[in-house]
Formats: structure tokens, C-alpha cells, sequence
């Protein structure tokens, strides 16, 4: 970009203008915009943009508008505006080869038009599935913060493979073990599978890698977590050498309801079913399994029959997220039998059924925002994850954490049957919820006004004004 795209000066009453650039990933909007909300509470205009595709769900599932001034979040607001790219298509490896070859583009684009428009922007946040968001805000002098979207104990392990420090034990051998420093031993089973031989997303990990080779560009490194949390690992990176960027934890990235979130907005690509909360609310208390694989876990039939049987036969009340490319492999008669006990949704509002007095425990894939909003919300958890980074999670939260119990595959309903019993009556029940509910309280504290991941926010918003006002540019100091 030449000189011309530069941003120009905003009037000096303007609040700064930030832009958060986000991956079209259910899994990556949900943090993104709720990290949008959190800095726009704090008197910011922040624009939140991805793809046009995500952009079309957006509007469809959660009733966001593009363009215009935005809605009130707090002392500030939270705009939209999109790419102005044309990808539709469902394949992985196609929407990140055209995000490799349209996006530097269409981003810069993106940038100019808010210039011209008279909302320059102040800061631009990425996140690590689009590395080369950091090189186009870099171009038009714009500083960067990344917002890392999983667990600091994954950031560890991607950054100590990237830089060569670690060797992880061939896949066939399951009971070697390795260490790192601030870290539990692991097994090769618990390393997120993008670094495995036998990982098919040769892609989506190469996208990630690189963001790691370049991740020194951005003056910011966010992470969802809370310090309280992986203070292990938060100590221990910077002794690391090469010496890795300095995590600034801003989590658990959940929604807040209150006087900065009138729940208004909303990050959902699927719309998310009305009856949900009214189902639960005659339903008895700590009496209901939640069930959900997330996004983009697919189950196979034998998995959807398997779990389909194991929870029916808890004899407990269930709610059941099964998306729409799923319901077809459900047993022919499954609904009609559980009719009264079982309700299957495709989507849910997982926030506010996580948190509801009836739920009793969740059978989660373990995704890393799963993983955050069953911590917030204090309920045991059964763990059956697949890929990615859903193993890591589910070692933390049943071995570290101690809060849930582990479902293995081959998924078979009466291991569904015994995990579930083990959650939320066996002998280890009330230790388990003990522990999720303590953890709920440290998260609860780390956003609350002044808690640690608050206080990183507001540093934030305070060095992005000064900047803006042609103050002394200086890193955010940690808080841990």
C-alpha cells in the first residue's frame, strides 16, 4: 500500500477506532466479538469484520446490521462491516487458500474505506488462522494485537514445536510422556492433533505455524484465559529461548449481562432455538444433561445412534445439540420415544443454558470456548473430544482442573450411560462440582471490574487512546 492508504488523524473528540479482523469460524467469532464488547464498554468505537459468508450469518442468526453507527455497548459501540469477497463454499482447505490469495486485498480495502469514510483506524486485531492480516495493517502503519483463541498451555506447545524445543513421542506410543516448562507431563494423545504426523489439515496448520513465525509483528498478544488459571504456564514462557511474546490473558471471552452487555449483540452463525431456556425453566434443578460437539466435530452414524441410546438411557432429562447436517443419522423413532424427557435442538444458546439452575453436568467435544463458558458456569463436565486442540482441553479439565470425567471413542451408549452417572451422582460427584464451582467464581473475578483480565482490557483501551493521541508508545505491562 502507498502513502495515500495511510490513516489520517481523527478528530481529537472521536474515540479511538479499532477493527477486529476474525476468521469465519463459530469458534472464532464468539471470542472475537466478545472481546469487541469488552473494549468497546470501555468508550471505543470497534468494528468487527470477517468474510461476507460469515457476515450474511451474522445478520440471518444473530440480527446484526452492517455499516451504519453500530449499537451501544457500554461507554462505546460495536459496529460491522465485512469483506468484500465471494466465498461460499464449505471445504476448509478452499476457504483458506482463498483467504491466502483474496484477503491481503480485501482487507486493505476494508481499511481504506474506513479512512475515507472518517473512521481511521487506531489498532488492528487478528487472529491466528489469518497471519497475514498483521502484514496489511503493518503496510498501512497500523498496530496490531493478536488474539490467541485457545488455551496458553496450547500456545506452548505450538510455539515450542514451531522454534524446535520439543519432541513429541511417535503416535503409536501412549504411554511415553513428555515435559515443558509450566506444564503437566503429557502424553502424545493430549497434543493438539495439527501437530501430529497424522493430522489431514496439513493446511490449516501451516496457517497457523506461520502465525507463530510472525506473531513478533503485533505490539499485543491476547490470549482467552484468565491468569488464575494457567498461572503455570503464563510464569513460565519467559524463560523460554528463543523468548516467546508476553501473553496478556483477557479471558474467559463469555457473555457478560449486565450494564456493558445488553445482550443485543450477539456472535452466532447458526440461530440458535427460542425454547431452549423455556424447557429448562420446568425442568428440576441439577437434573438436565446438555449435550453439544460443537460447530464442526462430525459424528458418524454409529456415533450419533451410540449417543443417542446412551443418553435416553440415563432416565434424566436431556437437551441435545444436534446440528442439521446431523439430525438425519438420528435412529428412526429416537424422537417420538424421548418425547417429554429429550429435547433436540440445532443450535442453543449455550451461555445461558450452561448457566441455568437445571443443568447438572455438559457433554462437551471440548472446544476451547466450551471448555471457558462450562468453567464460568460451574458445571461438571463429561469430556469426549476429537481433534485439535479438544484433547489438550479435555487432560486439563478432568486431571488438572479435576472437574468431569472422560468419555472415550469408540463412543458405546453405556459408556455415555456411566460418564454421565459419574458426573452428577458418583462418589466423586460432589468433589467435581465443588471444584467447577470454585473455578467459576476465579473466572467470574478475573472480568469483574479491577479482576485480572479486566485490569488487561483497560491497559489496553488506556495505551490505544494515547497512541492515538500521539502519546509514548509503550507495550501493556502485565498484571499476572
Amino acid at each position: 500500500m502507498g502513502e495515500e492508504a495511510a490513516p489520517t488523524a481523527a478528530p481529537a473528540s472521536a474515540p479511538p477506532h479499532l477493527l477486529l479482523i476474525c476468521f469465519p469460524g463459530q469458534g472464532h467469532v464468539n471470542p472475537m466479538l466478545r472481546l469487541a464488547k469488552r473494549i468497546a464498554a470501555k468508550g471505543l468505537l470497534v468494528t468487527f469484520s470477517s468474510t461476507c459468508d460469515a457476515g450474511d450469518k451474522l445478520v440471518a442468526a444473530a440480527g446484526v446490521s452492517a455499516g451504519g453507527d453500530g449499537v451501544p455497548v457500554g461507554r462505546g459501540r460495536v459496529r460491522f462491516e465485512f469483506l468484500e469477497d465471494s466465498f461460499h463454499g464449505n471445504e476448509l482447505d478452499d476457504l483458506m487458500r482463498h483467504l491466502e490469495t483474496t484477503g491481503p486485498a480485501a482487507f486493505a480495502e476494508l481499511l481504506r474505506r474506513q479512512a475515507d469514510a472518517g473512521l481511521p483506524v487506531a489498532c488492528v486485531v487478528v487472529n491466528p488462522f489469518m497471519p497475514w492480516a498483521i502484514d496489511v495493517a503493518a503496510d498501512a502503519g497500523i498496530p496490531s494485537a493478536v488474539l490467541w483463541v485457545q488455551s496458553c498451555l496450547v500456545f506452548s506447545l505450538y510455539y515450542h514445536h514451531v522454534h524446535g524445543l520439543v519432541e513429541f513421542p511417535p503416535e503409536n506410543d501412549l504411554d511415553a510422556r513428555f515435559t515443558l516448562p509450566g506444564l503437566p507431563a503429557l502424553s502424545v494423545a493430549d497434543v493438539p492433533s495439527f501437530l501430529l504426523p497424522s493430522n489431514p489439515f496439513k493446511l490449516l496448520a501451516d496457517t497457523i505455524i506461520s502465525q507463530f513465525r510472525t506473531i513478533d509483528k503485533a505490539s499485543w498478544v491476547f490470549v482467552n484465559s484468565f491468569t488464575e488459571l494457567e498461572r503455570d504456564v503464563v510464569a513460565a514462557l519467559p524463560g523460554v529461548t528463543p523468548r516467546p511474546p508476553e501473553l496478556i490473558p483477557v479471558g474467559p471471552l463469555i457473555e457478560i449481562e449486565g450494564p456493558e452487555d445488553d445482550g443485543a449483540v450477539r456472535g452466532d452463525l447458526i440461530k440458535a432455538a427460542d425454547d431452549c431456556v423455556g424447557w429448562l425453566d420446568a425442568q428440576a434443578q441439577r437434573s438436565v444433561v446438555y449435550a453439544s460437539v460443537g460447530s464442526v466435530v462430525v459424528l458418524s452414524a454409529d456415533d450419533v445412534a451410540e449417543m443417542a441410546h446412551g443418553l435416553a438411557s440415563t432416565g434424566r432429562p436431556f437437551l441435545w445439540v444436534v446440528r442439521s447436517d446431523t439430525r438425519p443419522l438420528l435412529p428412526d423413532g429416537f424422537l417420538d420415544s424421548v418425547a417429554g424427557r429429550g429435547m433436540v435442538v440445532p443450535w442453543s444458546p449455550q451461555d445461558r443454558v450452561l448457566e441455568h439452575r437445571s443443568t447438572a453436568c455438559f457433554l462437551t467435544h471440548c472446544g476451547w470456548n466450551s471448555t471457558l463458558e462450562t468453567i464460568a458456569s460451574g458445571v461438571p463436565v463429561v469430556a469426549f473430544p476429537h481433534w485439535g486442540d479438544q484433547c489438550t482441553d479435555a487432560k486439563f479439565l478432568v486431571e488438572e482442573l479435576r472437574m468431569g470425567v472422560r468419555l472415550r471413542a469408540p463412543l458405546r451408549r453405556e459408556a455415555v450411560l456411566e460418564a454421565v452417572d459419574a458426573a452428577v451422582a458418583g462418589p466423586d460427584a460432589d468433589a467435581m462440582l465443588a471444584n467447577a464451582r470454585a473455578w467459576s467464581a476465579a473466572s467470574q473475578a478475573a472480568v469483574a471490574p479491577g479482576g485480572s483480565s479486566d485490569a488487561h482490557v483497560q491497559a489496553f483501551v488506556d495505551e490505544v487512546a494515547r497512541r492515538a493521541c500521539g502519546g509514548q508508545a509503550s507495550k501493556v505491562e502485565s498484571h499476572s
